[in-house]
């Protein structure tokens, strides 16, 4: 299944200055592996050293929050839109 991910301006260097790109997979976790073999090294900026999703990583699927679906076992069905979104800190 093919679905649309938003890329961040900070992860736009994995992928050629692209904003969106498209990627196969039906869940995140194979999202996720589709974009690292089309994309080399931005699996790194988004899943930690366990595979799991980095703290500071937000991830939605037609606006929602992974976080409170199944994680990186949610669902991605043909056409969806995933965003990544890193959190941002300030004070």
């Amino acid at each position: 299944m093919s679905v649309n991910v938003r890329i961040p301006t900070i992860l736009r260097t994995y992928t050629g200055g692209a904003s969106q790109v498209t990627a196969d997979g039906a869940t995140l976790a194979e999202v996720l592996a589709d974009l690292e073999k089309n994309h080399a090294g931005i699996s790194a900026r988004v899943l930690d050293d366990t595979g799991k999703l980095r703290r500071f990583v937000n991830v939605y699927v037609n606006d929602d929050d992974v976080r409170f679906e199944q994680g990186l076992e949610t669902p991605t069905p043909d056409g969806a839109g995933v965003s990544i979104i890193p959190a941002v800190a300030g004070g």
